[in-house]
């Protein structure tokens, strides 16, 4: 299933790759209604896509949560082993333990037993009842006699009865022992085949984790370049609608080709910027345009801009600050800019609007993005556009340059 998902992203990027390259190839940067529309089938097919392998992907969660499932009971058996094994080891060790003792005690009753064969072998081995009787030298010496015989007797079987007993705890303790080192040995065994078992299921989860990262970074990365392409598609188009529909507007205003008389007034003698710096600060003003940000008075970014406060922003953006650049109103950027005929124009260059050619009555400023078109901030009403530089009715252009 991962292949047949991975196979559709390959198709799916060759298939971006056509279509970006037709787009690029084309006489016109304007995209058509069929590019876009393949775009969308593309996006469209993309999401499907995204949502057949959305099943896998809840699969494969399912088979995660069992992976999980399993390393925490591997992990709970291999913990409870090993608390057995330490049982079994306490019980091993007391077995050992005892089986030493009884054997001790078999050992001390032999002792005993030894040194009393010994006795009877030093009293000539016939010591009895009727030799005491006939070797006796009267009566008391009788008593005596008999009563010693009979003390020598009860300790010889205590001191058998003891024998027995020890050697029979002393088989018990043997037994116990080498039951309780079995029982540690099998417990050891287990301990190792749970860490294994608790070993292979962590393993088979963390790699369950990886495909299912991978597979789902894959689909996010893949939805938003088809959406991109799509969006940039359409931006492309709007903007050369746009500059279609403005073309003509020049045509249709009285009085917008006239240039401002001059009145001896050539501002400033040097520049501030270099081509570098223009085309940034073109293509931040055209960002703003595209965002659909919208016009306030006395804004300047990164929200919303008025006309004086995008130029701000643009060249800002594009790297020059205080004190070369601050922030003025159109007719104080107009002193602070030098005068640039229309025929000198260039991308980045600044685009000044009075309705007399004066100074003091400039209420406009744009910046030139080229072919006769600029990015502005136009008004409330209209918000940030993409124009022609003859298309502000009534009020006549002048070029500056940074």
């Amino acid at each position: 299933m991962s292949k047949r998902v991975i196979a559709a992203f390959i198709a799916f990027g060759i298939s971006l790759t056509t279509l970006s390259a037709e787009v690029s190839q084309a006489k016109t940067p304007k995209p058509t209604l069929a590019q876009i529309e393949a775009a969308k089938k593309e996006e469209a097919a993309k999401a499907e896509a995204a949502k057949k392998a959305a099943a896998v992907l809840n699969s494969a969660t399912k088979t995660l949560n069992q992976l999980t499932a399993i390393a925490d009971s591997a992990q709970f058996a291999y913990n409870r082993a090993l608390k057995e094994l330490a049982v079994a080891k306490a019980n091993a060790q007391a077995a050992a333990d005892h089986a030493a003792k009884t054997q001790a005690e078999v050992g001390k009753a032999t002792r005993v037993i030894g040194r009393m064969a010994s006795n009877a072998y030093k009293l000539g081995g016939d010591f009895t009842n009727i030799n005491a009787l006939l070797s006796a030298n009267g009566p008391q010496d009788l008593i005596d006699q008999l009563t010693t015989l009979d003390k020598i007797g009860n300790t010889n079987t205590v001191a058998l009865k003891r024998f027995k007993a020890a050697e029979a705890a002393a088989k018990i303790a043997k037994a116990e022992a080498d039951r309780t080192k079995a029982a540690q040995e099998v417990a050891t065994a287990k301990v190792a085949e749970a860490k294994r078992v608790a070993d292979t299921a962590k393993a088979a989860q963390a790699k369950e984790v990886s495909k299912l990262r991978a597979v789902q970074n894959k689909l996010a990365s893949e939805l938003a370049k088809a959406k991109n392409f799509r969006v940039t598609l359409e931006q492309q188009r709007q903007l050369a609608l746009l500059e279609e529909a403005n073309a003509v507007t020049a045509t249709k205003t009285p009085n917008q080709f006239k240039v401002w008389p001059n009145k001896g007034f050539t501002g400033r003698q040097t520049i501030r910027s270099n081509e570098a710096i223009r085309t940034k600060a073109v293509a931040y003003a055209k960002k703003q345009v595209l965002a659909r940000k919208p016009y306030i008075w006395g804004a300047q970014g990164p929200n919303a801009f008025d006309c004086s406060g995008l130029v701000y922003a643009a060249y800002k953006d594009a790297g020059l600050g205080y004190p070369q650049w601050g922030r003025l109103n159109a007719a104080l950027y107009f002193v602070a800019s030098k005068r640039v005929p229309f025929n000198e124009l260039v991308p980045g260059d600044l685009l000044f609007y009075s309705y007399d050619g004066s100074v003091q009555n400039i209420h406009h400023i744009t910046i030139y993005a080229g072919n006769g078109m600029m990015w502005e901030a136009n008004s409330r009403k209209v918000g940030l556009i993409f124009s022609n530089m003859y298309s502000i009715k009534g009020l006549m252009p002048s070029g500056g340059r940074v």
